[in-house]
């Protein structure tokens, strides 16, 4: 027999905000605002838009429309499901509506009364093509910024069926952005018949003071992070990336006196594979109790060319010397040199050295930016002084002046960003659970 689904636990409603009630009520026939085809809601992250516009557009569907075929997109499927499908759930099981889940398979979806909600991932130019076909009567296209145009643009073209809309929620990226230029500017807001809430974090009532004031302390002020994420603004990202950090260094670098009184509770490590006109890269990052402090304990760089088996000698000894110190299980590498990867995965149990392998997830470099500026902001990112590659590599990352307006690391051949991606996928793993928990 089938293994019987958990059932998710119910959700907890809070007092809604009067920007909420709007988002969650717009399309009520007797509103002014019925008359817009688009609902987008942008703004300050944690500000309540997503379970706002989750509820409206259960019950407007669901109201509205029987036997009809919605889309419900996020970034990637497994954002989708964290962050759309398991408070969907919740919320169904709250009010008593049934429902059925299925998971897998090329046609995932929601069941809820007649109507069918498919599911999809919406990261990359691909994607579209899995929409081919469908009719739908609206569509939900949760954190939409991220979306690539032609997802967007094959999502509104679905929705033919009468009374069709599209519901999109976001927090803010460039100035030139496809969202802000085509939806949210004035004439297309008219043109487009574009309904625009605009969120802040005061929206979300079920935010304490205390816990909204530690998500603003998240980004240093005036940086393109605060800008965006705490005060909702669509702002370009421009010149060092790592402001704080490369301003006040001495604030970040510790010695084995500060190891002395800072347990590590555990390493990981982060491998980049180099290539004709970059480097081998190894980050071992520690972590204290709790993920209080995230600190780079020892580093390996090699920008010479050197052979594979060079390489394996180089990863073993370099793993059996950060196990005499720390407790090291795991290494994510670059997922792309699946050839070098199987390498060190033979050259390990030859040595019998104790690892994990495991592909990085490698996922958009800007949420890696974010993670680390968070991290900085918070003083909660370490470096041993030792780790000069690493130093150097953080201080002077920079946008790339050539794409302005795009988000776009400088990767120039000159710059040393295989230290930022060897870095960067020794924590990326656990991105989510390291961020706010100081919060």
């Amino acid at each position: 027999m089938p293994k019987k689904q958990k059932k998710p636990a119910k959700f907890k409603f809070m007092p809604f905000s009067r920007q909420q009630k709007r988002l969650m009520h717009w399309w009520r026939p007797a509103a002014i605002s019925s008359e817009n085809d688009f609902v987008i809601a942008d703004g300050a992250i944690r500000s309540g838009k997503t379970i706002a516009m989750i509820i409206g557009f259960l019950i407007w569907s669901q109201e509205m429309f029987q036997g009809q075929s919605f889309i419900l997109a996020g970034k990637t499927m497994g954002a989708l499901k964290k962050n759309v499908i398991r408070p969907i759930m919740q919320i169904l099981e709250a009010w008593g509506w049934g429902y059925e889940y299925i998971r897998s398979g090329t046609d995932a979806r929601l069941e809820v009364g007649s109507n069918t909600y498919y599911l999809y991932g919406a990261n990359t130019e691909a994607s579209q093509d899995a929409l081919q076909g469908l009719t739908a009567a609206g569509a939900y296209l949760d954190e939409a910024a991220l979306f690539p145009q032609s997802f967007i643009d094959q999502a509104i073209g679905r929705c033919s069926v009468d009374g069709w809309k599209v519901w999109m929620n976001c927090n803010p990226e460039g100035p030139h952005h496809y969202i802000l230029e085509e939806f949210l500017l004035p004439e297309k807001q008219k043109e487009k018949r574009v309904y625009h809430l605009h969120f802040m974090m005061t929206d979300n009532l079920s935010l304490s003071k205390e816990r909204r004031e530690a998500y603003e302390r998240s980004w240093s002020h005036g940086s393109v992070f605060y800008k965006r994420f705490v005060l909702g603004l669509w702002v370009a990202a421009d010149g060092l990336i790592y402001q704080q950090f490369a301003d006040n260094l001495k604030d970040y670098l510790v010695t084995e006196k500060w190891l002395d009184e800072n347990e590590i509770i555990y390493a990981t490590i982060g491998v980049d594979f180099g290539g004709t006109k970059s480097a081998h890269s190894f980050t071992l990052t520690g972590f204290t109790r709790g993920f209080k402090q995230v600190v780079v304990l020892d580093e390996y760089y090699c920008k010479k060319r050197i052979n594979p088996d060079q390489l394996q000698r180089d990863f073993v000894d370099f793993v059996k010397r950060t196990q005499l110190k720390y407790k090291v299980y795991e290494a994510y590498c670059d997922s792309a040199e699946q050839t070098l990867i199987s390498g060190l995965e033979m050259a390990c149990a030859q040595a019998h050295v104790g690892i994990d392998i495991k592909n990085a997830i490698k996922g958009p470099i800007n949420d890696r930016i974010a993670f680390y500026n968070s991290l900085i902001a918070q003083h909660r990112w370490k470096v041993m002084k030792h780790c000069t590659h690493i130093i150097d590599a953080f201080e002077q990352a920079v946008y790339d002046e050539k794409k302005k307006n795009m988000d776009v690391r400088l990767d120039d051949g000159l710059m040393n960003v295989d230290s930022l991606d060897s870095t960067e996928y020794s924590t990326e793993s656990i991105q989510d659970e390291i961020l706010y928990i100081a919060a």
